[in-house]
């Protein structure tokens, strides 16, 4: 239900700062459900991430695992910016191991920081939230077939960590997004953009490519559901 206060969000917590010329920071962290879930249908069932990242005065975060979500959440709270906080609700239930050093009270997540998540030569594979999961399944398949993948875990939408990922496509000379959104003006849509406009650009072998929800509002039936976001096969 963030919509119903998207103008307290856009227009009072993001704009307050620098509309008082910097005299009065808003410390605030918007802490919420994100994403595709199941069985929620089309109110219920939608990404926001690039809705917010594109708002400046705003950072906006999206974890994949409990390591993410506890550094993150610890970041965004310690901030003097406003912080969207987005969650994907399916992976509540989902357990993940946590280091002792993740566990520990200092541990820290840096805002704008990616995280490649497994080291590859062929083709980078950028995500954020649940998505990183699927394109760690992705990979598993595609190394079958002789293709090693590097994933890049974004963590942060806004501010961006263009730099691991250009050093990443410098380096595979491949490039896929892949998000839950929609196509049309979404996350995977400003990667290719700022890498298009940037130095990795001459290192690409082949045309960028996304991989993204279909652009409908998310159906009700499952089967429909299954087909309206990425799954391990696309």
């Amino acid at each position: 239900f963030s919509m119903q206060a998207i103008d307290q969000v856009i227009n009072s917590a993001a704009k307050t700062y620098y509309m008082s010329a910097g005299l009065q920071s808003v410390p605030i962290v918007f802490r919420g459900p994100n994403g595709s879930s199941a069985g929620v249908a089309a109110q219920h069932s939608q990404c926001f991430a690039a809705w917010y990242g594109h708002c400046p005065g705003l950072k906006v975060v999206s974890p994949w695992n409990a390591e993410d979500a506890r550094g993150l959440l610890k970041s965004a709270i310690r901030g003097d910016n406003p912080v969207v906080f987005l969650e994907n609700e399916l992976m509540y239930g989902v357990p993940f191991e946590m280091s002792e050093e993740s566990q520990s009270k200092d541990f820290l997540v840096p805002i704008g920081k990616a995280k490649i998540e497994r080291q590859g030569s062929h083709v980078t594979l950028v995500s954020h939230s649940r998505m990183v999961g699927l394109c760690l399944d992705a990979t598993v398949v595609l190394a079958k077939e002789g293709i090693e993948c590097e994933v890049i875990n974004m963590r942060s939408i806004r501010p961006m960590d263009t730099e691991a990922i250009e050093t990443s496509v410098m380096k595979t000379n491949h490039l896929i997004t892949i998000e839950g959104g929609w196509p049309h003006f979404g996350v995977g849509s400003e990667i290719l953009a700022e890498i298009m406009e940037g130095p990795a650009f001459n290192f690409l072998d082949a045309p960028a490519v996304r991989v993204t929800g279909v652009d409908i509002p998310m159906p009700y039936a499952k089967i429909l559901e299954d087909n309206s976001i990425p799954q391990v096969k696309d």
